[in-house]
């Protein structure tokens, strides 16, 4: 069963991969939330290649990825799900939840620390939002990522079947909720008590400090609420929020050779320990009563 799991997993991932993009692409053309000014063509093209050599190096670096990992570990009874006689669901959700909170704790620490917020805010330079911004990073953090998921993997001893749905879930959720969907307001709410929605994560996009560095989610919403980073909605609303950061606004930045280079380029201000960065939280809202928008 593993070594079919991990000889599926490529088909599976690219499969679900693919018909999520696609699906978010049309309803972003159909039914979009926010009128966007850059040209799709612009965006899409140079995102979807840094895809291209993100995947292209993330392979020639890490000859075995996460689900890969969890079948050795399994083999060899590594980890801690491997130590007791662990029920098998019982594994499957915990290490689901586990590597969940470690990617949202990954994500508060490459806000936090001033050299991982300098990759990490290629990611926040896009001007506008849409399901190919989830797709949006550097290939530095891409390699430092897996290191982490790769790790916890092996402390866990995850079951392989746990690591690939939450590889899925991961991709999947990440395009969901970068989305520029409009998605029926009480859907939302009722949507974002068990899932990150695009409204709860767009403000994490927010070009105000204090919201950029909130709602580290990006597939389960609790940590978030448990930890103190949530906000419900932005100050200036979703329609009235400006996306981004102060640097990097000029449209050639959204080139991909332009994006390759920031993390060398400027004072890496804005992350979670700038003294500049925490002036705007009087401004955010951490919570109550969203602003009313058209």
């Amino acid at each position: 069963m593993p070594d079919r799991l991990l000889d599926a997993e490529p088909t599976i991932r690219l499969a679900v991969f693919l018909g999520v993009l696609v699906a978010m692409m049309m309803w972003e053309i159909a039914a979009p939330r926010r009128r966007q000014e850059m040209p799709r063509v612009l965006r899409w093209s140079n995102n979807l290649a840094l895809v291209i050599v993100d995947t292209a190096i993330l392979r020639l670096v890490f000859p075995m990825l996460a689900v890969g990992l969890a079948v050795m570990a399994q083999a060899g009874g590594w980890g801690l799900f491997n130590v007791p006689d662990w029920p098998g669901w019982v594994t499957v959700v915990l290490s689901v939840l586990v590597l969940d909170l470690a990617i949202y704790l990954q994500h508060v620490m490459f806000h936090a620390v001033p050299a991982l917020w300098r990759l990490h805010r290629m990611h926040h330079a896009d001007t506008e939002i849409d399901a190919t911004t989830g797709l949006r990073f550097h290939p530095v953090e891409i390699l430092l990522s897996m290191a982490i998921k790769l790790a916890v993997v092996a402390a866990l001893g995850a079951p392989p079947v746990a690591v690939l749905i939450f590889e899925v879930l991961l991709n999947a959720t990440a395009l969901f909720n970068h989305a520029n969907i409009n998605l029926p307001r009480r859907v939302d709410r009722v949507l974002r008590l068990v899932m990150v929605t695009p409204d709860m994560h767009r403000v994490h996009h927010s070009v105000i400090p204090a919201e950029t560095n909130s709602n580290f989610g990006f597939n389960l919403p609790w940590w978030d609420r448990l930890l103190g980073t949530y906000r419900a909605q932005p100050v200036k609303g979703h329609l009235g929020m400006t996306i981004g950061l102060e640097r990097f606004r000029d449209r050639r930045e959204l080139w991909l050779d332009r994006m390759l280079l920031q993390p060398l380029r400027g004072p890496a201000s804005g992350h979670m320990l700038d003294s500049e960065a925490k002036q705007g939280e009087g401004d955010a809202m951490p919570g109550g009563q969203p602003p009313r928008e058209g």
